[in-house]
């Protein structure tokens, strides 16, 4: 089973932004060293306590600094840009880092709609061009149009992933012959649907080609399982409060959030999150993923891990990593 890394470049109460993203480039160094396949940025707009709002600027520096892994977008959110933009500075990174750049495609705002306002003249005129937007997306990079070329043209075309919590996605990537990513750590849908409806509708868009899926989870992995709650709180507190309370902007201490109090309808969202959650020692984790591996048909387990301290961030990529047998060097 492949494992892969999809990071937000989170920002810890002790970290500046910059630090937050130097942490994000040693991630992925870590990532390449234990053997997971790909490392994803995610991108977020106008949203305090995440540092990746230009994922194409960091996948240069991560590209950089790495030799093998896979780097990519998780995703682009395509209603707000140009395609032809887009081609071009993918196939500058192909260019740059050949056989190891992935497109990954979506269409949430990624922020408040503050943001989406100024982002896009007309964001929901984006999305309702989405299909058309896609469509010229994959013109570009498969340098299928005779007048207009997306230049530089690399060795080796990027890969285009269309991101999704929905059998729409599915379908929409399955059409286009591309690569699909469900995100079921931000969906209460199960995976499984999306990816089956994937397969069964697939068309191949070029020679050789075969349907590969990804289900995206949230995962925080200790040496015990009691580890694992006490970092995975950090989290949860911060999920429940950032937008309610200026002093968890950004992701607060273990001990911050251990004393942090909670309403009724805040006990139950922590709950709720937990439970679309693995959080557990080594084995347990294991366990889970393989379940869900099995239980979804996917070809490889995308994970999200986010912890207040990046060491423990790597700690628990590395735990992982060591169950499944990847490579494995110190961190």
């Amino acid at each position: 089973m492949k494992l892969s890394i999809l990071d937000q470049s989170p920002i810890s109460d002790d970290q500046t932004p910059r630090e937050a993203l130097e942490a994000t480039m040693k991630l992925a160094q870590t990532a390449e060293a234990l053997g997971y396949t790909r490392f994803w940025i995610a991108e977020h707009h106008g949203l305090p306590g995440l540092a990746s709002s230009v994922p194409e600027v960091m996948l240069g520096y991560i590209g950089a600094n790495t030799d093998t892994i896979r780097i990519g977008s998780g995703a682009v959110l395509l209603p707000y840009y140009k395609p032809y933009k887009v081609a071009e500075t993918y196939n500058m990174l192909g260019t740059l880092f050949p056989g190891r750049v992935d497109i990954g495609v979506g269409r949430a705002p990624g922020g408040p709609a503050e943001v989406s306002e100024v982002l896009s003249d007309n964001f929901l005129q984006g999305v309702f061009s989405m299909p058309y937007l896609l469509e010229n997306l994959i013109r570009y990079i498969d340098d299928a149009d005779e007048k207009i070329k997306a230049g530089p043209l690399p060795p080796v075309k990027p890969d285009i992933w269309m991101l999704g919590t929905s059998g729409k996605s599915a379908k929409a990537a399955a059409e286009n012959g591309l690569y699909y990513a469900f995100g079921q750590f931000m969906s209460d849908a199960e995976g499984k649907g999306a990816i089956d409806e994937y397969r069964k509708s697939f068309k191949l868009r070029s020679e050789g080609q075969v349907p590969h899926a990804i289900v995206t989870l949230s995962v925080i992995c200790a040496e015990t399982a009691e580890k694992a709650a006490q970092l995975a709180n950090s989290y949860l507190v911060w999920q429940v409060k950032k937008d309610r309370e200026d002093v968890f902007e950004y992701l607060p201490s273990l001990k911050t959030a251990e004393a942090a109090t909670f309403s009724p309808d805040e006990k139950k969202q922590m709950d709720d999150m937990k439970a679309q959650m693995i959080i557990g020692d080594p084995a347990s984790v294991k366990q889970e993923l393989e379940k869900i591996h099995e239980e979804t048909g996917a070809d490889e387990i995308m994970i999200v891990t986010i912890t207040h301290s990046p060491r423990d961030k790597r700690e628990s990529y590395r735990l992982i990593a060591e169950q499944f047998d990847l490579d494995q060097y110190d961190i």
